[in-house]
């Protein structure tokens, strides 16, 4: 959760995942501009579900209809980066064989 904003785009009290924190804090001392500032929050597993920025896997957990209506009304995009999201909409998920150097594509 983020405590202080510094030069980012963040919101104070935003919840952010923890890779979203890091590259935003690199991009802004890389830039020499005040990184942001957070804590770690433990989340329940209904709330981790739902603040998820895949709105596929928050869709598939709880509160369907309103997750999928808001998602629509903001356009957003869902960039399938997660295991559970792959596996909704069928694809070849990126662990064990479906990772890049073990995957064979056969042509029919």
């Amino acid at each position: 959760q983020i405590t202080e904003v510094g030069d980012s785009n963040f919101m104070l009290g935003e919840q952010v995942e923890w890779w979203r924190f890091r590259e935003e804090n690199d991009r802004l001392i890389a830039e020499s501009k005040k990184p942001a500032a957070a804590e770690p929050l433990l989340l329940g597993v209904t709330r981790a579900s739902l603040s998820t920025d895949s709105f596929i896997s928050a869709a598939s957990f709880q509160e369907t209809t309103k997750v999928l209506t808001n998602a629509a009304m903001a356009g957003k995009i869902d960039q399938l980066s997660g295991l559970k999201e792959n596996v909704i909409m069928g694809r070849l998920i990126s662990a064990g064989t479906g990772l890049p150097g073990y995957r064979i594509d056969h042509k029919d």
